[in-house]
């Protein structure tokens, strides 16, 4: 792990990363909804001009023609932007390749607020909290570039559907070379006792920023986690945390309503019931503006997480387990 001293697009390392993939297997193939340019899957189409398929803008066809060709033995790379596979195409995805389990990955581009200028018909927001709720997918968060390529092989390796987060913007680079995440198993990657901050997505980055703030103004030793998998989620390392320190702040790019926080709270309730306080968007639409500005405007700015981790220690009464 290093410090995020540089910036890069997660998007153009997702497009890379593909055409790696398609060297490696050529049953990879790749369809999009007209969005290849701003996904950078068109540098797919250029190196495998027979393996990729341009559906054009009918998000619902999209999902159907990729069961389809995921039923014929190959492993379909299907794209459009995050929000239409949580509405638009959301049937479809639930009936054609959930219920039959079809080998199908679908790439979420533009997650978040990260398509920040168009609006909220454009923000996805909701979209952890559909896709996660159907049986049988499993839900990825990449956090950075080096994200992305690590975990692309794994996905089309991983058996039936798969929700892949992709963000639009310039993002930190928080890993190197000797990143190795594994899907449904989270990561420790900062040691502390006091609370846990567990972070997915952009906010990854945030939650690292907090936890040097907390430790440095006020001696609070703060644990950070990194969560790529919602879905199956890594239950064992989220009840050691809370069994550890007591407390936990979850930290996500999404309403606090049926995403990452959501799904942490499952998982203590019955096992190992400690507070947990949750930093995401409050139940509201955003606004357009500026990306980086909106995640401040809209609760998830670093001194939200470092409020968070506050709540969250005055909860369980300021203890801090020896």
């Amino acid at each position: 792990m290093k410090a995020p001293l540089t910036w890069s697009l997660m998007r153009q390392a997702y497009g890379q990363a593909l055409v790696r993939l398609g060297e490696q297997n050529p049953d990879v193939v790749v369809l999009s909804a007209d969005v290849s340019n701003s996904d950078f899957s068109a540098m797919f189409a250029e190196a495998f001009p027979d393996r990729f398929y341009n559906v054009g803008i009918a998000e619902q066809a999209l999902v159907d023609v990729a069961a389809g060709l995921a039923y014929a033995g190959k492993v379909p790379f299907a794209n459009t932007f995050a929000f239409l596979f949580a509405t638009r195409a959301l049937e479809m995805i639930r009936t054609h390749l959930c219920y039959g389990g079809a080998n199908v990955k679908l790439m979420g581009a533009y997650a978040g607020l990260s398509d920040s200028f168009d609006g909220p018909t454009h923000h996805a927001i909701t979209d952890l909290a559909a896709l996660r709720s159907l049986p049988g997918m499993t839900v990825v968060v990449p956090a950075d570039a080096v994200a992305v390529e690590r975990l692309l092989p794994q996905v089309a390796a991983w058996p039936g559907p798969v929700y892949f987060r992709l963000n639009r913007n310039e993002v930190p680079v928080l890993f190197d070379e000797t990143y190795s995440p594994e899907i449904s198993k989270g990561m420790v990657i900062r040691k502390g006792g006091d609370v846990t901050l567990i972070g997915t997505g952009m906010l990854l980055h945030r939650c690292l920023e907090a936890a040097q703030r907390l430790e440095a103004d006020e001696s609070i030793s703060a644990r950070v986690i990194e969560i790529h998998t919602l879905k199956p989620l890594d239950r064992d390392l989220i009840l050691q945390a809370a069994r550890e320190t007591g407390a936990l702040v979850t930290a996500e790019e999404h309403s606090t309503i049926g995403g990452l926080g959501a799904a942490v709270a499952e998982v203590t309730a019955g096992a190992a019931p400690v507070p947990v306080v949750r930093v995401g968007i409050n139940d509201t639409f955003a606004e357009s503006g500026p990306y980086l500005d909106l995640l401040d405007r809209y609760g998830m700015s670093v001194e939200n997480i470092v409020e968070a981790a506050r709540c969250a220690l005055s909860l369980k009464g300021g203890r801090r387990p020896g």
